[in-house]
């Protein structure tokens, strides 16, 4: 999938709404509304009417299930999060992943654990570019 096919790009709040989502598979307005109040008291009308938003945006579907609508993310957060970190390195970092990354570690240290992620993922994606 290609980096701006993820049209348009999601707020913050709509992250959070994502987040919960992505975290529970599917849910009711209510449901992500509960979620939202632990972190930022806010109106049941406004998590209703973002998420219909959402859906209307694509990054949302809805389904009915005896009269409750129940909504999902349209993509993975995996998916989402390549995409939207494929476009901020080709708005934000002139292409480069290096900058990226380095802007990335510099914001916010990485743990030992992450480190070692990050050089096992580094070592597998350069062996596979050698073929």
């Amino acid at each position: 999938m290609a980096i701006d096919n993820l049209k348009p790009k999601p707020t913050d709040a709509e992250l959070r709404i994502l987040n919960i989502l992505w975290d529970c598979g599917s849910a009711s307005v209510r449901k992500v509304h509960d979620e939202l109040q632990s972190e930022k008291s806010s109106q049941y009308t406004t998590t209703l009417k973002l998420m219909q938003i959402m859906t209307d945006k694509g990054l949302l579907q809805r389904h009915d299930i005896d009269g409750v609508h129940i909504y999902r993310p349209r993509n993975s957060r995996d998916v989402t999060q390549r995409q939207l970190a494929g476009h901020l390195m080709k708005h934000a970092f002139g292409g480069s992943a290096r900058s990226l990354l380095m802007g990335a570690l510099a914001a916010k240290p990485a743990s030992r654990r992450e480190l070692v992620e990050l050089r096992k993922f580094i070592d597998d994606h350069e062996k596979r570019s050698r073929r």
